[in-house]
């Protein structure tokens, strides 16, 4: 169980292996990362015993950037017939589970093998559960099977609060009618990513105020007054009518690069393309200043170099912030929903501005 092996984008398997090296390093885990382009998926091979369970209790899943899921376990080769019997002989060094998730990797391959774990998960449950290896308890660890093929899984174990949210990291949102671009479901899984849902109705209140800068036609606009909130929309492209027709949204054909707010605002959120150092600037601004007291930000990435950007980019607001002397808390993830982007989640963490 000394193999970690986590899901991500197509395309970013480079990133996920920066980004768990750097933290191997620092945690002084020996080992060493690989991923297969456009495989969807890398693996970091500890070279110690118990590196692979030291790595995943030492690191918070959602602090980090690239990954969508991870777990630590090993490769499981499948006979033709009696799958079963062959899993539950490996798993029998495993602890009791609490939960079982079937994954596949986000690609073609993986698409085909979705209908066979729908249809594989029903009487594996039962055996798991008749064997007493899985039964219904949050507390403990969870069974994560990624299928590479029918005859080959990655059989790996993930604390079920130290994980991904979902299966693979993809969560299943519909694509509301009424919203006017498909970029809405960015900002919707913002929402799930970064606050907690009992939180929701304290943060996300129908009593606030919010900006979208680089508004048109509204997606993320949509989001917004989808919770009520009054929102002034900036952009000089067109706003969707059945969005003006709410009442909430006053649009002011501005350059949200230089447009700010008269009174501070309870959210800013922004999806401009731009470089992103640019962009950084802008929310160093608006959350050093005080001009909003939460934020979602779209950085987007360069061609290469991708995670050591990023970094530096986290690094410089921690560093402005803290030369302002004002407390923000800074998450970031690459969502499911994004593309050559990450997406950030600021909150000032000082007495509301006003």
């Amino acid at each position: 169980m000394n193999t970690l092996f986590m899901h991500c984008r197509p395309g970013f398997e480079g990133e996920v292996c920066a980004e768990i090296s750097e933290h191997a390093a620092r945690l002084g885990i020996a080992g060493y990362a690989k991923g297969k382009p456009h495989s969807a998926s890398a693996e970091f091979v500890c070279s110690e015993e118990g590196g692979g369970e030291r790595l995943m209790g030492e690191l918070r899943f959602n602090q980090l950037i690239f990954p969508r899921q991870w777990a630590r376990g090993g490769y499981v080769e499948l006979p033709e017939s009696d799958r079963i019997s062959v899993l539950q002989a490996y798993l029998a060094g495993f602890p009791v589970f609490g939960s079982l998730w079937l994954e596949v990797l986000d690609s073609n391959d993986g698409k085909e093998l979705s209908t066979f774990c729908r249809k594989f998960e029903v009487p594996l449950r039962k055996a798991l559960e008749n064997s007493g290896q899985l039964v219904d308890d949050a507390s403990r660890p969870r069974l994560l099977l990624t299928f590479l093929s029918g005859r080959r899984v990655f059989a790996g174990v993930a604390p079920a609060n130290n994980s991904a949210l979902w299966p693979m990291g993809i969560p299943r949102l519909k694509f509301p009618r009424e919203a006017p671009s498909r970029s809405t479901l960015k900002l919707e899984e913002a929402w799930h990513q970064f606050i907690p849902r009992e939180q929701w109705a304290q943060r996300l209140g129908d009593d606030m105020t919010g900006v979208d800068l680089g508004a048109s036609p509204g997606g993320w606009t949509y989001q917004l007054v989808r919770r009520g909130m009054l929102v002034t929309a900036i952009d000089n492209g067109p706003m969707a009518e059945s969005l003006m027709d709410t009442g909430l949204v006053q649009h002011l054909m501005a350059d949200g690069f230089s447009w700010q707010p008269k009174q501070p605002v309870d959210w800013m959120v922004c999806d401009i393309v731009e470089k992103p150092a640019r962009t950084t600037s802008l929310i160093e601004t608006w959350l050093g200043e005080g001009l909003c007291r939460e934020a979602v930000v779209n950085l987007k990435l360069p061609m290469k170099q991708r995670y050591a950007e990023v970094r530096r980019l986290l690094e410089r607001m921690e560093a402005t912030f803290k030369a302002r002397k004002v407390k923000v808390s800074i998450a970031c993830k690459q969502l499911y929903h994004d593309r050559e982007e990450v997406t950030c989640h600021l909150r000032r963490l000082d007495p509301k501005p006003r």
